[in-house]
């Protein structure tokens, strides 16, 4: 809910466009494993319309630079040489490049101070930003998925957690997340009624609250339904999710809002790889595809 499993995970636990998109499975792109499910975007083609609407300066530089925190698999991660960024959400940005006819550069920041830097340190987050009225009174916003909220525990549940009990629990969650915000409110809930507050543990990356489920310290960790799901693999089937997808809501790319030109290039882009399949099928390769959407809408709506 959503960004609100990573690279420090993955090490820990050692488990492991005018043209029609690219057909290349996750093995025939390079993948070595289950984490990584990487989607060919090279057969995706520049379509000059759209590029032209791209800002000169970022034209005549012939990169686009995306703001992402790549703990966050299978949105954004890195993959097993602990460098290199993968994911659902950088094939998407490689494949936005690909229709405005520039390189793109995924450059790594913790979540919570990524919207600072758009406009200046990146040109664009793409990095699993819920669409709150918050932020988009501050930036505007491309819609492209849609993701809810799980909780996870370990496998079989071994302490009784009920998310729909929430008061005196505690729960871990990643900082600067839709989660952390929903959590405080759920704690205001029980203090209010008198019961015992949540414990909500924070950590600066995902991959630090999976550890922390899987080795005790929490009872449950509260992230993106996407994110809890892929824990589940990633630790060789240690934790799962209980009480399903709760409160489903649009993510977005964020662009800075006094950059109307680049906002329209990104959302005529994204619509592109929305019509021609491309999005489909990188949603489809990374195992979510019922979280597409088929309309890139900009926030604030007029």
């Amino acid at each position: 809910m959503r960004r609100i499993l990573a690279a420090g995970l993955l090490a820990t636990l050692a488990v492991s466009a005018c043209s029609a998109p690219s057909t290349t499975t996750p093995s025939e792109s390079g993948a070595t494993d289950a984490t990584d499910r990487t989607y060919d975007v090279s057969g995706v083609e520049k379509v000059d319309e759209i590029a032209a609407l791209l800002p000169q300066e970022i034209a005549d530089d012939g990169m686009l630079t995306i703001g992402a925190a790549t703990d966050y698999a299978p949105a954004e991660f890195r993959a097993d040489d602990l460098t290199t960024a993968i994911g659902y959400d950088v094939d998407l940005g490689k494949a936005i490049g690909k229709v405005l006819g520039v390189e793109t550069e995924v450059v790594d920041g913790e979540f919570a101070s990524l919207l600072p830097g758009i406009g200046s340190k990146y040109d664009i987050g793409i990095s699993s930003f819920t669409i709150t009225d918050e932020r988009t009174a501050n930036y505007t916003m491309i819609s492209y998925i849609t993701v809810g909220s799980s909780f996870a525990v370990k496998k079989g549940n071994p302490e009784g957690f009920d998310p729909e009990s929430l008061c005196g629990e505690t729960i871990g969650v990643q900082t600067g997340t839709w989660q952390e915000e929903e959590l405080a409110a759920f704690t205001a809930e029980c203090t209010d009624a008198g019961e015992e507050p949540i414990e909500v543990l924070p950590y600066a990356k995902q991959s630090d609250v999976t550890t922390n489920l899987v080795g005790g310290k929490v009872k449950a960790f509260y992230a993106d339904s996407t994110v809890a799901s892929y824990s589940v693999a990633l630790t060789n089937d240690q934790l799962e999710v209980v009480g399903g997808v709760r409160d489903a809501a649009p993510q977005g790319i964020v662009v800075a809002q006094d950059d109307a030109e680049l906002a329209e290039a990104i959302q005529r882009a994204v619509q592109q790889l929305m019509d021609d399949g491309t999005w489909a099928a990188i949603l489809d390769s990374w195992g979510v595809s019922e979280a597409g959407l088929e309309t890139a809408e900009l926030f604030p709506q007029a």
